[in-house]
């Protein structure tokens, strides 16, 4: 437990870090799109592969995806259900930020400093079924509601799936798993050493994004957005790692994973599809400081 509080107290620091580096001028939050490119497309890649080379397939493993895409797509459901009566934009701009789940960015730095690469391994089988959510429900909901409906065809969302790095370094990973097929010791050893940076990386990037100027006049719509993320959650969360017949580890990700935040793909997607920008961000920074009490709660009752 003195472990988890003191990882916790270290992540905690590195996003106050970024978040004062923003706030002095020292780093501007434009320049956290580099970092977030460096994080996605090299950072998490090698610790998914390094993470995933000496991995043991088992079923409950394969499961997570399952259950993951199908949480995401009953989330996206009520979430459209519980804004129905409010105008196309409002059930738009909420619609796509239930479903998905910040797992990358958010997840894997706490889950790593806490579990080691036992950890990363289930959250990242919960995160190829997510990732169809983030780059297709969530996608396909923004579109819709936009009013856009000539912006969204089926190519694209293929697209957007193709294009996630993660996504295809996870398929890749357990592809040559399933074959007995090991990668060259260089490579393994490369992407060990580029992974270190992933953890500091990912919650400096936290910091850089975090911002409390929040929207005005919107507190009611927030306040129903995180009532509708954060229930059926905790709900769905404390019942599975109850009373679901797996090992602790499956169920902890399940109890962890319904209640992580917002993912970060939904400003693009507010900015692509002309949705309120600055509602987008305070909604999504409301769930990081939710998901980070919320977590932390948890870890101190359960371990």
């Amino acid at each position: 437990m003195d472990g988890f509080n003191e990882q916790f107290l270290i992540s905690v620091v590195i996003i106050l870090i970024g978040y004062l580096l923003k706030r002095n001028n020292l780093v501007k939050e434009k320049d956290g799109e580099a970092v977030a490119r460096i994080v996605f497309n090299l950072t998490l890649p090698c610790l998914i592969v390094v993470t995933f080379s000496d991995i043991s397939f088992s079923p409950s493993l394969f499961y997570l995806v399952i259950i993951a895409f199908v949480f995401g797509l009953i989330n996206g459901g009520l979430g459209l259900f519980i804004f129905r009566k409010h105008p196309n934009t409002t059930k738009g701009t909420f619609g796509m930020m239930v479903p998905g789940l910040n797992i990358g960015l958010f997840a894997y730095p706490l889950v790593e400093g806490l579990f080691g690469f036992e950890g990363l391994q289930y959250f990242g089988m919960f995160d190829v079924g997510n990732a169809f959510i983030v780059f297709g429900l969530s996608y396909i909901i923004a579109g819709v509601y936009s009013g856009s409906n000539g912006m969204l065809e089926t190519r694209s969302i293929i697209t957007k799936l193709a294009k996630s790095i993660p996504l295809q370094t996870y398929l890749i990973m357990c592809l040559l798993n399933i074959l007995n097929i090991e990668l060259p010791e260089l490579v393994i050893n490369v992407s060990g050493v580029i992974s270190v940076a992933n953890m500091p990386l990912s919650l400096l990037l936290l910091g850089l994004y975090l911002n409390f100027s929040f929207a005005r006049g919107y507190g009611t719509l927030i306040l129903k957005f995180i009532l509708t993320k954060y229930i059926f959650g905790l709900v769905a969360g404390i019942a599975c790692y109850l009373w679901l017949p797996m090992e602790e580890m499956f169920r902890f990700t399940l109890l962890i994973g319904f209640i992580l935040p917002t993912p970060a793909s939904v400003l693009p997607y507010a900015i692509m599809f002309g949705y309120n920008q600055r509602l987008v961000g305070t909604a999504s920074n409301l769930t990081m400081i939710i998901s980070f009490i919320l977590i932390w709660l948890i870890v101190n009752i359960l371990i």
